[in-house]
């Protein structure tokens, strides 16, 4: 039997993985694998663990939301050899394992752990000291997942983030900023940015572009300008909403690089946490760094 390290974070979602962890070991353990379980006790420990005993093992699985997969994820990339990663969901919103085809069911999920296609994935470096795995981003909304209590998240899953990004329309605050990438340059006033490789952001399906490819080096990036009018802002949200192709205000281009610079310090999220207030940002795509079990397991 292959050793696997099951990373599971007990607060995650209405604590799906906690409710079903012993179904998911026994899944685990009858698809022939010798489960070691290590429960998450705070902040970053996930990451911990997983730099620490990822390479002790053949097969790496965490269940939790997608901070939990991103600290995981942060902690493999420590590792001059990192085992395959096992992806259990137990989250309010879980945009990755939308983007891999992942079943939302535990024990569905259990199940591709099992018989889940490996695929490898690009992974984010944020300004050469930290990892994302599927969203950089700064600006209007962003705050929301990080501020939005767990409590809440847990009770009211993805309305939890519309509430609370209503709440901050009043507050949106602009940025002068110069982004730069290889074959894109602009220096304007910004109220929002991201940097992704996802599917799907905040259960938002093609909000930056409609084919997305997890593992071609390449990441999509949003920008929208400052707008100066209550009608622009309602124009640019419209356009957002009805995915329309052009917009002056809104901008939308692919980057293996990314340079941002601001004369203020900035807040960026990393998929769904606090990444620190900078100044200067580099972002930059490491490709197919990490493999990913991927879904192909129909629901039962």
């Amino acid at each position: 039997m292959g050793k696997l390290l099951l990373i599971v974070n007990p607060t995650a979602g209405k604590a799906k993985a906690k409710d079903n962890l012993l179904g998911i070991v026994d899944t685990l353990n009858r698809g022939g694998w010798q489960v070691e379980v290590h429960v998450t006790r705070s902040r970053l420990d996930a990451m911990e663990t997983a730099a620490a005993r990822g390479g002790d093992v053949d097969l790496l699985v965490c269940s939790g939301g997608d901070g939990t997969l991103s600290e995981t994820i942060s902690g493999m990339m420590r590792l001059e050899h990192p085992p395959r990663l096992g992806y259990i969901p137990a989250g309010s919103t879980n945009d990755f394992a939308s983007s891999l085809g992942i079943p939302k069911r535990a024990l569905d999920a259990a199940r591709n752990v099992v018989e889940g296609t490996p695929i490898p994935v690009d992974i984010g470096q944020f300004c050469g000291r930290r990892n994302f795995v599927y969203v950089a981003g700064f600006g209007a909304f962003t705050e929301v997942s990080y501020m939005t209590p767990q409590e809440k998240k847990n009770l009211l899953g993805h309305q939890a983030y519309m509430i609370e990004g209503m709440k901050s329309l009043a507050n949106i605050k602009s940025y002068h900023m110069k982004v730069e990438s290889d074959e894109f340059s602009m220096e304007e006033d910004f109220i929002f940015g991201m940097v992704t490789n996802t599917t799907s952001v905040g259960g938002f399906k093609g909000l930056v572009a409609r084919n997305v490819a997890l593992d071609d080096g390449l990441f999509e990036v949003l920008l929208i300008r400052t707008p100066t009018t209550a009608m622009e802002l309602t124009n640019i949200l419209s356009s957002m909403i009805t995915k329309e192709e052009y917009n002056e205000y809104v901008h939308r281009f692919l980057a293996s690089k990314l340079r941002v610079t601001c004369s203020e310090p900035v807040d960026w999220v990393l998929d769904g946490e606090f990444g620190g207030a900078e100044r200067e940002v580099e972002i930059e795509n490491l490709t197919k760094r990490i493999e990913i079990l991927a879904g192909n397991v129909k629901k039962s």
